[in-house]
């Protein structure tokens, strides 16, 4: 039970003497937050209004700092847990996330896999688990799909997934990969399917061909945060909303730098200081001082706000990465309560005042 402590109230509840009322709380907003559970799409799923992307369980090609060690490996883990005690219960991952593709030390999935045996053995839980297939130029066609799905299911120890994505468009036979996610919901192997990285018209294009089966297009995984609102002007957001399909957003938080941890003077290392270097943080300082100002009312941390500002657009579940336990909890703080109009209406005023950079390449399709 003492795993529940700090779930929704990360940021306020600190004290021993709150430790048995924190405890009895955390119990009721496990209870809400499992009880609040969203359609993704059109789609039977339901998951919770927040997820938790594993994009660093395993990488070293991005995160960790080129480096995998054991101690990384039970944070991770720890990650797993504290969100599940917490209720969320929804994971995203890829076959490609810390596979020897993306040079990684262990793959994400067989970590997860790994996770959910080793959690089972305490007892029956509920998860919902989403994967991504991967595009690569010399994968051709629909069984393509259902091959790599069927070697995901394999390392995640699992008979089928809620949700499986395409990760990004192909080069090719793009038509083809949408016939294979069509495929893979009527063998039985996921509950649902959606895409990642897609443009207006590619969305467009894929919801149609699986509208064609009576297959709806669950979702669309893009980076979307408070400042990188490409979705609300490229029409990404505005077709899901249209075609009632749900908009899942990746580094929600950008990639740690809407915590407020990272400064002109303290950067983040590896990979993610060449793209949010020392100018640009300088430039975001008075979005986050006023995010922390805003949170401070609620009594909630800028982490907590940046998130609540994307659940506050509706039809958007975002899926910031946990690398241990004590961010998980954060990250629940977010559900729960709502910005008002105005102070969403001010975060985006300041944000629009900042040129978005693009965190991954893939973005670019």
């Amino acid at each position: 039970m003492a795993s529940l402590v700090g779930c929704a109230s990360f940021s306020v509840l600190r004290r021993k003497d709150h430790r048995v009322s924190a405890i009895a709380s955390e119990e009721i907003s496990k209870v809400k937050i499992e009880q609040d559970k969203i359609p993704l799409g059109g789609s039977d799923l339901k998951v919770t209004k927040l997820g938790i992307g594993a994009w660093s369980w395993g990488d070293t090609s991005f995160w960790n700092d080129f480096k995998w060690d054991e101690r990384k490996l039970k944070a991770a883990k720890a990650a797993f847990n504290a969100s599940i005690d917490c209720g969320i219960t929804f994971i995203d991952t890829a076959e490609v996330y810390g596979s020897k593709l993306s040079f990684g030390a262990v793959s994400s999935e067989t970590l997860i896999g790994r996770f959910i045996k080793e959690r089972q053995e305490t007892g029956p839980f509920e998860i919902a688990i989403a994967t991504k297939f991967a595009a690569l130029p010399w994968r051709l066609g629909r069984q393509s799909v259902l091959s790599a799905l069927k070697n995901s299911l394999s390392r995640l120890g699992l008979s089928s997934v809620d949700l499986y994505q395409l990760h990004w468009p192909g080069v090719w036979g793009n038509e083809g990969y949408i016939d294979g996610l069509g495929d893979a919901v009527e063998k039985g192997l996921v509950k649902a399917v959606g895409v990642s990285n897609y443009s207006e018209k590619r969305l467009r294009d894929a919801y149609n061909q699986l509208k064609k089966r009576g297959i709806p297009l669950a979702s669309n995984q893009v980076n979307y945060s408070l400042i990188y609102r490409i979705p609300e002007k490229n029409g990404v957001k505005a077709a899901c909303d249209e075609l009632g399909i749900t908009l899942i957003a990746y580094s929600p938080i950008a990639q740690g730098v809407l915590t407020g941890k990272y400064t002109p003077e303290n950067p983040p290392s590896g990979p993610r200081g060449r793209i949010y270097t020392p100018e640009f943080l300088a430039k975001i300082q008075p979005l986050l001082n006023r995010a922390k100002e805003i949170g401070q009312n609620y009594g909630k941390t800028p982490t907590q706000v940046a998130l609540n500002w994307l659940i506050s657009q509706e039809n958007v579940v975002p899926i910031p990465g946990a690398k241990n336990a004590e961010q998980a909890r954060e990250f629940v703080g977010a559900l729960g309560w709502r910005l008002t109009d105005q102070e969403v209406a001010e975060l985006r005023s300041l944000a629009s005042q900042i040129e978005p950079v693009i965190g991954f390449p893939v973005e670019k399709l």
